[in-house]
């Protein structure tokens, strides 16, 4: 899989990142190519050799499609976390690691079904702001809107799932 400069992506836990320059290092007698990604998130810069794409999971934004699957996920999806902590916040990093955007929905809307149950501990409402950062952003790139109306949409189908989108931390 290959990118351009400019082109958005996805880079697995951080969220939308943005393809700034494409680049070679030698090592020893090796060159190797990287992509140079500037997180949407944190204006952090993080380099991707060309050769770890899959692994680290780096991909395109999510089509349309998919999105209009997840939303109706979070409309009337089902999910059971795990009772025990320990066992659901390593399922749910897991689910955040892997980059996929339907199973980073899924760590939102199990976490916001054990919100109305009991309070979350801050590393699980810490992971709750940042699933609904990536939705967001990635929502709001794929179907081309702003991210206030990227809100809306998250918020009309967990409605209907008798949820509410957390506010921004």
């Amino acid at each position: 899989m290959t990118f351009q400069i400019g082109e958005k992506v996805v880079y697995p836990n951080q969220g939308v990142a943005t393809v700034e320059n494409i680049s070679t290092r030698s090592f020893g007698t090796q060159l190797e190519k990287f992509y140079l990604l500037r997180l949407q998130y944190s204006s952090m810069t993080v380099m991707v050799p060309f050769s770890h794409v899959s692994v680290v999971g780096l991909r395109p934004i999510t089509r349309n499609g998919e999105v209009a699957r997840i939303l109706t996920f979070l409309a009337s999806g089902t999910c059971r976390p795990s009772s025990d902590w320990k066992a659901r916040f390593k399922e749910h990093t897991d689910k955040m690691q892997s980059g996929n955007l339907l199973q980073t929905a899924e760590v939102l809307k199990s976490l916001l079904l054990l919100q109305a149950e009991k309070l979350l501990s801050f590393r699980e409402k810490k992971m709750l702001h940042r699933a609904r950062h990536m939705l967001v952003t990635e929502l709001s790139i794929s179907r081309g809107i702003p991210e206030s109306e990227a809100v809306r949409l998250l918020e009309k189908a967990l409605a209907k799932a008798g949820l509410t989108l957390p506010q921004e931390m």
